[in-house]
């Protein structure tokens, strides 16, 4: 670790060089506009590099025609998700920091401006990430909403591991500029997930000690959320599980130690979210969802406090028995009456 810190000392009091990285795949009703705005930047990327990942849509070649004008690369391979695609394109560039970009979202022409202020500055020792605020967009492009995070409940940055595991780190990867060798140090992106990949990468720089700056005043980018976004796929919900295997298995509880971060950090965020997708399934009728989600929550649940064990095993019958009925009112009323109320803070949740 002393050897990444003088690494990343170094690359602080140096000339800061940036690859922009956009993985592509169908993105052909957006990808023009992504890479607009990364051309269009105040202080140019040092390299822009798209990542193909299997397209089957025209996007690459709107990218070749932008290519012939501009310094773009083009990198294709075969489909392997998000954190495949990421990684891909990192691994091949040259440059000391990494912007990532999503192929629907949208730099404001300050973006690397802004994020590489605090690396030049060099006042933070082992800074290896700063990220900053975001505006929402819709499909069309409409504002939604300014500043976003303004609204996220949880602290920005987040300074112990309990609030990274019991929250969402909500760290934008499209609005981040992150040192490559921090990157690397950690073990890149995980490419199972595809979904949670980010709150993952940005939950391990964490863990290995380095240091990350929040920029709340300054909006970066624009993000663009719709219905068809990986945010709502099953995908996403596939993801999810894996990262909370991955989480459960990382932190368990000790109670030697009187420290609890899966049972009072990890099970309450994940069955919180399960239980959303759930409660979404119902309303929407989506039997399919609505089974995944309650499988979902099954898992989730042994990891949860006594009390929440012994209410879902108290429902669980009669749960599995008026999902598929007409009272879906009912079966979430159930839900809720089993699911966690809360716990008391305790020395060793942070």
């Amino acid at each position: 670790m002393l050897q990444t810190i003088e690494r990343l000392d170094h690359f602080t009091k140096s000339k800061v060089s940036v690859a922009a990285v956009i993985p592509l795949y169908n993105g052909s009703s957006f990808i023009r506009e992504a890479l607009e705005s990364v051309l269009a930047q105040t202080e140019p990327a040092d390299e822009i590099i798209v990542v193909d990942d299997g397209s089957t849509d025209d996007g690459p070649e709107i990218v070749k025609e932008m290519a012939a004008h501009h310094p773009i690369r083009l990198i294709t391979k075969t489909n392997g998700g998000i954190g495949a695609a990421r990684n891909r394109g990192i691994s091949e560039c040259k440059s000391t920091h990494i912007a990532l970009l999503d192929q629907d979202d949208v730099w404001y022409e300050d973006h690397l401006a802004i994020l590489k202020r605090p690396f030049t500055n060099g006042n933070v020792s082992n800074l290896a990430l700063v990220y900053a605020n975001l505006d929402q967009i819709d499909k069309s492009g409409r504002m939604l909403v300014y500043r976003c995070l303004d609204s996220d409940p949880t602290p920005h940055p987040k300074t112990s591991l309990f609030a990274c595991l019991k929250h969402d780190m909500f760290i934008l990867p499209g609005a981040s500029l992150f040192i490559k060798s921090a990157f690397e140090n950690v073990g890149c992106f995980d490419e199972r997930l595809s979904g949670y990949e980010d709150d993952d990468l940005f939950l391990r720089m964490f863990s290995a000690g380095f240091r990350s700056i929040y920029l709340a005043k300054s909006s970066v980018t624009k993000w663009r959320i719709y219905s068809n976004s990986t945010s709502y796929s099953p995908r996403m919900a596939t993801s999810r599980m894996i990262y909370f295997r991955k989480l459960v298995e990382a932190f368990p509880d000790e109670p030697r130690l009187d420290l609890y971060p899966s049972r009072d950090c990890i099970g309450p965020r994940f069955f919180s979210l399960v239980r959303t997708d759930f409660i979404g399934g119902l309303r929407l009728r989506d039997r399919h969802r609505v089974e995944r989600a309650w499988s979902d929550i099954q898992e989730i649940a042994p990891v949860m406090r006594k009390r929440t064990r012994r209410r879902m095993k108290l429902v669980a019958p009669l749960i599995r028995s008026l999902y598929p009925t007409p009272f879906a009112s009912l079966t979430r009323g159930v839900l809720n009456w089993a699911s966690p109320r809360g716990t008391k803070k305790k020395k060793s949740s942070g």
